[in-house]
């Protein structure tokens, strides 16, 4: 065969493999756009006799199976609760779910450290550190040696965690914002800020972070006039392809939920020029919407929906409030602005 042929063969042979190929990328594109997406109902954080809750954690799925929910982390402090016979008992395909996770319970000094690790495959004990920063940031990246995704909780709990530790942490993509338990101080008081303050603060840096709401349930037998950790008052709202673990914890990666404490969204969608929101009206409620930039600066609000913000550049971050007239909320996630 002279030169020319080989050249004509070389030639024909690229072509055929990159149309093999290009019809492989056309059809995962198909299957990417084909997918379908659901809302599932979740609570990242509960406790179980394991620690420091009051009871079983039949008893505990039992409640968050019963009451409308489709998946639950279980977070005792330092204990890895074994999820495998709960699922066998509550599990359902699409319906509900149980979660492995510990609440990483360390400290510096007399301040409390507290981190979620989600779905890590094996127990996750405290690190220890020689500040708040250190111990935060040894912790995060021992969950995710663990291949947990790591949540920072109640940084206002006993006034541990300021602002200015939040923004050197590096590689941990959850805060809570809101804690359903009564002594973590969510809305701040004596000159130290909000919770939510604390994460416009984060997100004015120019660093991403998401707001999570939970429970931190402890108490699911204490007459609910005595208790201070009851179930049902934080969750999140997360847009899954399926209700798998490594589904909802790919989705919170990528920012897709919201959290609530009562606040139900029909939908809400996001594009490179605009935030659009529609919101589930229940009864007689009435409702506030607010689009929040940097440094907290209120963007724009509504009253009526579907309501469309539409970006400017120069926000540095979008997220959105919604505020019910019964004191609820919801909260988006932050889209940062290039």
């Amino acid at each position: 065969m002279n030169d020319f042929k080989k050249t004509i063969l070389m030639l024909v042979t690229l072509l055929l493999i990159l149309s093999t190929l290009n019809q492989g990328n056309a059809q995962t594109s198909k299957a990417t756009e084909n997918a379908t997406y659901r809302w599932y109902k979740g609570n990242n954080h509960t406790h179980t006799l394991n620690s420091d809750g009051d009871s079983t954690p039949h008893d505990v799925v039992t409640w968050y199976r019963e009451h409308g929910y489709h998946f639950l982390f279980i977070t005792d402090h330092n204990f890895l609760t074994n999820v495998e016979g709960l699922n066998a008992l509550h599990g359902a395909d699409e319906r509900f779910i149980v979660i492995k996770g510990v609440e990483v319970s360390d400290s510096f000094g007399d301040k409390p450290i507290h981190l979620n690790a989600l779905n890590p495959e094996k127990l996750v004990l405290p690190t220890g550190g020689n500040s708040v920063v250190e111990t935060i940031q040894k912790n995060v990246n021992a969950i995710h040696a663990s291949g947990g995704l790591a949540q920072i909780n109640h940084p206002n709990y006993r006034w541990a965690i300021t602002p200015d530790d939040l923004k050197q942490v590096d590689h941990c993509l959850l805060l809570e914002i809101f804690n359903g338990h009564s002594w973590v101080n969510n809305w701040g008081g004596g000159g130290h800020p909000s919770t939510e303050e604390m994460w416009d603060e984060i997100l004015s840096t120019g660093k991403l972070i998401y707001g999570v709401a939970d429970d931190d349930a402890h108490s699911f037998k204490t007459p609910w006039d005595k208790s201070e950790a009851l179930p049902g008052q934080g969750w999140i709202m997360v847009r899954a392809e399926k209700l798998t673990p490594e589904s909802l914890i790919d989705a919170m990666k990528r920012g897709d939920f919201y959290a609530s404490t009562g606040v139900v969204l029909e939908d809400y969608t996001v594009n490179a020029k605009s935030i659009t929101i529609n919101i589930k009206e229940q009864g007689q409620v009435r409702y506030r919407i607010q689009f929040i930039g940097a440094a907290g600066k209120t963007l724009q609000e509504a009253v009526s929906f579907p309501v469309t913000y539409e970006f400017k550049g120069d926000e540095g971050y979008v997220r959105a409030k919604i505020i019910d007239s019964n004191g609820h909320f919801a909260w988006t996630q932050p889209v940062m602005i290039k």
